[in-house]
């Protein structure tokens, strides 16, 4: 038997190939976002992370009875979405989150989910997105109502979530799969080739700017002056580091993790 975080695959018999789907999740800094990956991935919840690392990480799942290879990137923008492009051109679906006990973090949803409807719009494709209400364990500092939340979702075409990332492994798994699903359907609706992303080495061509909206200005597709779209590097071209347990800042002491830059831990 070989595993990815403790998610078992067979070693024999005969298996189609399971789908890839990348998910990035999105949000301010403070909302949870590491603790939701982490508990996803190890059931373990870790309260410390450094808010400025952004990594992205590999679990092999199944989803309604069908294995999936799940790429899910922890993004570590500041209080405004930066540099987008490089999760834009990765994603199938996209997890926004804000914190129950933060009105601000709900706003600067509000702002992603704006940038998300941006680039469908100048990409003409659909993107799926969930909204993710976390921290439902600080309920009683509760800044943002669930009516609010579902109606953002609503406002945006979106499924919407309250959960709590220190409590509930159940409803924390229950969300990952929904985004699996949900970028599955389009998938499957557009036939879509395996996703891209930006390398430095020759113009993008035929590739308009978002609008400038919502202090969004700064995410564009024609700022990088040498940029162009190429298909992932396999695993043999990818760069191995390791990451240590510094990453979570907790008092027990993590794992040390392997990761692939850019795609995977092991």
């Amino acid at each position: 038997m070989s595993s990815v975080f403790g998610k078992p695959r067979a070693g024999s018999g005969q298996q189609s190939a399971p789908l890839e789907v990348n998910l990035a999740i999105l949000g301010r800094r403070g909302v949870g976002k590491s603790a939701l990956t982490v508990k996803f991935l190890t059931r373990r919840f870790i309260s410390e992370y450094d808010p400025n690392l952004e990594d992205t990480y590999s679990s092999e799942e199944t989803v309604d009875h069908q294995p999936v290879h799940l790429r899910v990137m922890d993004t570590a923008d500041p209080d405004t979405p930066r540099n987008c492009e490089r999760y834009l051109n990765w994603a199938h679906a996209f997890l926004v989150v804000y914190s129950v006990d933060s009105r601000q973090s709900f706003e600067g949803s509000s702002s992603y989910l704006e940038l998300l409807a941006l680039h469908a719009k100048e990409t003409q494709r659909s993107y799926p997105a969930l909204l993710l209400g976390n921290k439902l364990d600080m309920a009683q500092y509760r800044q943002v109502t669930q009516a609010e939340g579902m109606a953002l979702a609503g406002r945006f075409g979106c499924l919407f979530f309250e959960v709590s990332a220190c409590l509930d492994f159940e409803h924390v798994q229950h969300v990952f799969h929904e985004a699996v699903r949900e970028a599955r359907r389009e998938l499957e609706k557009n036939s879509l080739a395996r996703p891209l992303f930006i390398s430095e080495e020759r113009a993008l061509h035929h590739q308009a700017p978002l609008t400038a909206r919502h202090g969004l200005a700064s995410c564009t597709f024609n700022t990088l002056s040498t940029a162009c779209l190429k298909e992932m590097p396999t695993v043999a071209q990818a760069k191995l580091i390791t990451v240590k347990s510094s990453r979570a800042q907790s008092k027990r002491k993590a794992p040390t993790l392997t990761l692939l830059k850019g795609f995977k831990i092991f």
